[in-house]
Parts: structure tokens; sequence; C-alpha cells
């Protein structure tokens, strides 16, 4: 166990963690240099494209030290979204250290900190790395006065790397088996391991990514998890060097994954423990919870042929991504489709993204809402996430809504946008604070349904790219709901109903509105767009109709006669309206959703 190391690397989005992670498995050798490519344990487009890592993955990394002694270093790649905070924190429970990458360039920001505070709750060592040192715009003194006054490291300690150009890769390799302790634990012991990570093997199930605190475990095991009491067999037990390894044992200390037989990635937890059956351990690794959603949607297919492929590709999908919840859904205008929960925005898109990609869907997605919680008169409380099953108002004695609380990194030149911004989305500001002469800290508690939308790219357009945001949901307050309905020509359409604060119901109602003027295409009759809360209308736009002109023919003679004409015309059009279905085209659908972007 003396010659194990466990780090992971923590950092703030696109401060270069997967290229180090590249550097330092080119540096072990455990893979020919023509099967190497850039960002190599991000094995999806999306993650490559983006340039963020979304599933997080380990490699097990041999690596003889000056002294000539042999180590194991094991490195516990983690995802490096605010999304995924929860991956985080287990991946750092399995570690003893962590480099702490910090851009040369941009210096700390938002999930630097937050990452660190992580990492602090688990008592683990950390390294300071301060990457893209070869940058033009590197300012290296200016991230040790951060690093120092920001995050209380030892600025001196900070090791200075370019990971693209492979400066400096050695000492890091050197640190981390100097600087962070070996692991402890008793190979010997009840068996004690924690489920960090899984994925699905076609072939063989679910591969789960553990890390073993106590005892030992070997196939032909009998393992049980202890979250939901469920047994399995052991098959097979090995480490991750890019490939799997088949290892006849893993013991106290050692990272890498069981197969067990396990049909689908949601029977396991991330955060479980796992124990032998009949040895168990007295009690569970703690930090364990249910991942639950935050940002609901409904997911439709464009064609409502394309049901049957929309289903099958969710299930695939679902087999890799235990996060993702879904169930089915029903709506008069778009037809089946599924009511989705995802873990925050990016989840989403990336959802969205994969179906489309990998499964050649063309998709229709509702407007995002988060879940409300409503106290009726008679005490029963209802949790909602759709606008379709809000309740009658006269039956609602309040309202809650979950609130987060953000944390705002921005030069001190940008508060007065930040500020704006955050009192418009109706947060308060709790405090703030310098974290250096020209940079501040900005703690504001906002509803959770003001951030889903767009929030993010207003943040960075209002400074101009340099603002980090990190949050957390911090419970449910009581808040002014309402719920409004898009009428088209009187008739409600259900799939375009959005529940709302009743001060932004006109806003929201007006530019839906709009939207839909612009898309739906004229008819021989006037078309009326209502935006109603409950009877009340607080919105309206007209589509005009195509109107013949009936008065050519009167060369002259009294207007009476024109007049005639008109109102003839006039009749039949109402007579018309009364008869005559709306169509209404997809792109209308998506041009609702979008105006909540603009």
């Amino acid at each position: 166990m003396k010659q194990i190391r466990n780090f992971s690397i923590i950092a703030h989005i696109d401060h270069g963690k997967s290229t180090l992670s590249d550097r330092l498995i080119q540096k072990a050798n455990i893979i020919a240099d023509r099967d190497f490519h850039d960002q190599l344990l991000d094995s999806m487009d999306i993650e490559r494209e983006r340039g963020i890592t979304i599933k997080s993955q380990t490699v097990c990394l041999p690596y003889t030290a000056n002294d000539g002694r042999e180590y194991i270093l094991n490195l516990i790649d983690t995802p490096g979204h605010v999304d995924f905070s929860y991956e985080v924190s287990r991946a750092l429970k399995s570690c003893e250290g962590a480099l702490l990458l910090i851009d040369a360039s941009q210096g700390v920001e938002a999930q630097t900190l937050a990452n660190l505070y992580l990492a602090m709750e688990n008592d683990l060592e950390i390294i300071p790395v301060i990457n893209k040192i070869d940058l033009p715009s590197a300012d290296i003194e200016r991230v040790k006065g951060q690093i120092i006054e920001d995050l209380g490291l030892e600025p001196d300690t900070a090791l200075l790397v370019s990971a693209k150009e492979g400066i400096g890769v050695e000492s890091v390799l050197e640190t981390i088996v100097e600087k962070l302790p070996p692991p402890k634990g008793d190979p010997e012991g009840p068996l004690k391991a924690l489920i960090f990570d899984s994925h699905y093997d076609p072939f063989r199930g679910t591969v789960v990514h553990i890390r073993i605190f106590e005892g030992k475990l070997k196939p032909g095991d009998e393992i049980m998890f202890m979250s939901n009491k469920a047994r399995y067999k052991v098959e097979e037990t090995g480490v991750f060097q890019i490939v799997r390894i088949p290892r006849k044992s893993l013991s106290a200390g050692e990272v890498g994954y069981i197969i067990a037989g396990i049909k689908t990635v949601s029977d396991t937890s991330t955060g479980d423990t796992i124990t032998l059956a009949d040895r168990r351990c007295e009690k569970a690794l703690s930090g364990f919870k249910e991942t639950k959603p935050v940002v609901f949607s409904s997911i439709y297919p464009v064609a409502s042929d394309g049901y049957e492929d929309l289903a099958a590709a969710l299930e695939k999908l679902k087999l890799n991504d235990a996060s993702l919840i879904y169930e089915k859904d029903t709506s008069a205008a778009l037809g089946f489709g599924f009511r989705c929960g995802f873990l925050g925005l990016l989840h989403l898109e990336v959802v969205q993204e994969r179906l489309e990609r990998e499964y050649d869907l063309s998709l229709i997605l509702t407007a995002p809402s988060v879940r409300y919680e409503i106290v009726l008169h008679d005490g029963e409380t209802q949790v909602i996430d759709n606008p379709a099953l809000y309740p009658d108002p006269t039956r609602i004695e309040k309202t809650l809504e979950p609130y987060i609380k953000a944390s705002i990194i921005v030069p001190d030149r940008y508060m007065g946008q930040v500020m704006k911004l955050c009192m418009e989305r109706r947060g308060i500001n709790k405090t703030y604070r310098y974290l250096t002469t020209e940079r501040l800290e900005m703690i504001f508690e906002i509803p959770l349904a003001e951030v889903v939308y767009d929030f993010y790219d207003k943040l960075k357009s209002a400074t101009q790219g340099y603002g980090s945001f990190d949050y957390e949901i911090i419970g449910y307050r009581e808040t002014d709901l309402v719920k409004i309905d898009i009428l088209i020509n009187g008739e409600k359409v259900d799939a375009l109903s959005q529940l709302v604060h009743r001060d932004r119901a006109e806003t929201r109602a007006r530019s839906a509105c709009e939207s839909l003027k612009e898309e739906i295409p004229r008819q021989m009759f006037k078309i009326a767009i209502q935006g109603a809360v409950g009877a009340k209308i607080i919105a309206r736009t007209t589509v005009s109709a195509f109107r013949k002109d009936v008065t050519a023919k009167c060369y002259g003679g009294d207007i009476s006669r024109k007049r005639k004409l008109l109102e003839k015309q006039k009749k039949g059009k109402k007579r018309m309206k009364m008869v005559g279905q709306v169509e209404i085209p997809q792109s209308a659908f998506l041009s609702v959703l979008k105006s909540d972007k603009d």
C-alpha cells in the first residue's frame, strides 16, 4: 500500500484538466503512440467538441520515481461542470490527494473555489498547479497572489506547468509521489468499498468503478450493496489502463472495477458502499445520497411515427446515464413523448444532443421547468414539474419554489451589471467580499427557475466572459406562482403552457405571443393569439387574414354598394373562423422556447 497514490485533478471548466491527464498517461507509457489522441479520457464526441468532461474516467498509471521505486498512481478523473458536483464529491472521497489546476491567464474562478472546498471536506492533501504558463497572457505572479489570498494555500509550493507543451509534467509526478499520503486500511478486515462511478458494457452488463477502503475482493465473492441490500456474485475484478486489465483480486487502498452480472447502471448508486454478504462491515461510508433531478422538460419526436425510436433511444441512453429519469407523457398538440428529469441545463443539452446525434432523431423539447411544491387548502402537498398538472388555483393555499445560493466571481468593474442581472431575476444579495484588489465574490440567493433558462449566457455577456458561476440548492421558499395558458383562436395549446412568477407573467406571455405571430402562417381569417392567466387575458397579438379585394369591380357609384360587399365578406370570414382549424407548425413551438432565451 505504501507504493499506491490515489489522486484526482480538480479545476474550473477549460483550465486544462484533460490535457494534463493526457500528458500523465503518455509519461506512464500504457498506450502506444499510434493509438494516442488528445483528450484520451473523454470518450464522447460531445466532450471533445465542447472541451468538457461529462463522464468521469479512471486510469491506473505505473510510474518509476527518481529514487528507483515503482509506484501505482490511480488518477480518478472528475467531471468539470456544476451539474455533476455530487459525482465530483464521490470521486474525491476515493482519493487521498488532489491536483488543483489553475489557468495562468484566467486565475482562480468560481468552481476552483467550490472544488477546493469539496476537497477540504474530504481532508485531501492539495497540490496547486499553475497551467498554461506558455501563453503570452500568462501572469504567474498574479495567480500566485490569488492562491494565497483566495485559496489560503502556499504559493511557493505551486507547480508551474504547460500541459499542452509537456513542460513540468515530470515534477508533477514526483510531487504526487513525495507529497501525497499512501492509502490507509486493513486488507484483512471486512470489505468496505465505495462506488464512485459505473458504466454499461453491452456484453458484460454494468462495470462498477470502486475504491476499496478495507478488506479484499476477488471473483467468486458474494457482495451486497448497503443502500438497497441487493446481492451479486463477482465475476471479474481488475484495474483500468485505458482498457480493462483483469486482476486476481483487489485489496484495501486500490482503485479498480468489478463485473457482477448487474443488468443496468440504475441498479448501482454512486456513493453506495459494497461489502461482503457473509462478512459485512459495521456501517456504510458517509455522504451517500440519491441523485435527484433538478430541471424537467418533455421530449417529443418531430414526426409522430418517431415515438418508438425515441423510446428505444432513451432506454439505451439510460443504460449509461443513471441520473436521467423519464416517464411517458402526452400532449394534445405534440402527441406522445416523455417527461424527463435532468441534473441541470448542461445535462439537458447533453442528453438532447446525444439523442439527436447517436440515434439520428429530430426532437422538440418543451420549456425547461423546475419542481414546485404546492400546498392545498385541505393540507395536502403536491410536487409538480409539469404545467399540465397544475391544480385549480382556488384550491391552492401556497406555492413553494427551489432557491439556490449562487457564488459569482467577477472583476469589480462588472459589479453593477451583475447586480442588475441578479436583481432582475428576483435575486437577493446576501454578501460580497473582495478576493483581491480587483476581483470580488458575490453571493446571491436566486430562485432556480430564473437560472435554468439563460442566466449563464447572460452573465457571460454582462462580464465579457470574465464572470464565473457556481451554485448549490438551499431549499424551498414561498412564491407567487401562476400558470400562463396560450390560446390560439380561442383553443388552449397545452404544450405551450408555462409556470412563472406573477411579476414575470405578462412579459413572458407577450414574448410567447409575439414569437407565435412570426411563425403561424396567415389564413383566410384573422387568428387571435392570447396569453391568459386563468380567465384573464394578459397579452394578445393577431395574425391578420389574407384579403381579396371584393370592391375592385365597383367603378364609382354609391359608397353603399362597396359597404354592402365588404359586410358580405366580413360575414363569410366570421363563419370561416368558427369552423377553421389553425395548423401550428413545429417551428412555432421551438420559437416560444427560444423567446425565453432572448
